[in-house]
């Protein structure tokens, strides 16, 4: 890259970094860089690289510096409490309505695909304005609290539990959504989120919503179904 496209790319990944915790690999942003013309300004470029990387898979675009990302036994269920040292990015693979029976959460879902909310206990329509805020994360109100299973720029996975209601998470919720913890307790293996600890980024990677969405009805129907075969064979 030339001096000026390399000064350029280093003031997008300060600002990257700084207001959003994101650490995009060099190579990401040199492929990044290629595609936009010197003279957008540098907001403008911070901004078209914020969405692209919400919609990336971060384990292909973040770094995976050990800094940036979960200790490797991070779900360790033998170690009974500890506090993650500074901001690790992960992305959402799947979320759970612990509220909710499994009949209730496939409606849940079903609603959303018809564009349905809720308010309350009241299903209300909305619009693609109401449903989505300005980082392309669906706000769904109500219920909880969820269990999130997550994963870093490692891919080391691990499961989150709500433990204090957080703004915008929901059932839909976009999948792929991005979301950074910031010096969170993990318990037993499991993150604690709270608003204090918990920032939604957004974001979307649009073929694990639409296989997440598909397979997640058939899981719950499939659990459904063996229960009633269990409670059958037990009467």
């Amino acid at each position: 890259m030339a001096a000026q496209t390399i000064q350029l790319a280093a003031e997008v990944a300060a600002q990257l970094a700084s207001t959003k915790s994101l650490h995009p690999t060099q190579q990401w942003l040199t492929a990044f860089m290629s595609t936009q013309k010197s003279t957008t300004p540098l907001p403008a470029l911070t901004q078209t690289a914020s969405f692209r990387l919400l919609s990336s898979d971060i384990a292909t675009s973040l770094s995976s510096d050990a800094s940036f990302c979960l200790p490797p036994d991070v779900s360790d269920v033998n170690i009974k409490e500890r506090r993650l040292q500074g901001s690790v990015v992960l992305q959402l693979l799947g979320i759970e309505d612990m509220s909710k029976s499994r009949w209730e959460q496939i409606e849940a879902i079903e609603a959303l695909e018809r564009g349905e909310g809720t308010k309350g206990r009241e299903i209300i329509r909305v619009t693609n304005t109401e449903e989505e805020d300005d980082s392309g994360t669906n706000v769904s109100k109500g219920g909880g609290p969820h269990k999130l299973s997550l994963q870093d720029a490692r891919r080391t996975k691990v499961f989150g539990i709500e433990s204090k209601e957080i703004q915008g998470l929901g059932l839909g919720i976009s999948i792929g959504c991005k979301l950074v913890v910031k010096n969170a307790v993990v318990a037993r293996g499991v993150i604690l989120m709270e608003p204090a600890s918990t920032t939604l980024l957004g974001g979307k990677v649009d073929s694990w919503h639409r296989s997440w969405k598909e397979n997640r009805k058939m899981e719950l129907r499939a659990a459904i179904e063996a229960s009633e075969r269990s409670a059958r064979s037990n009467s």
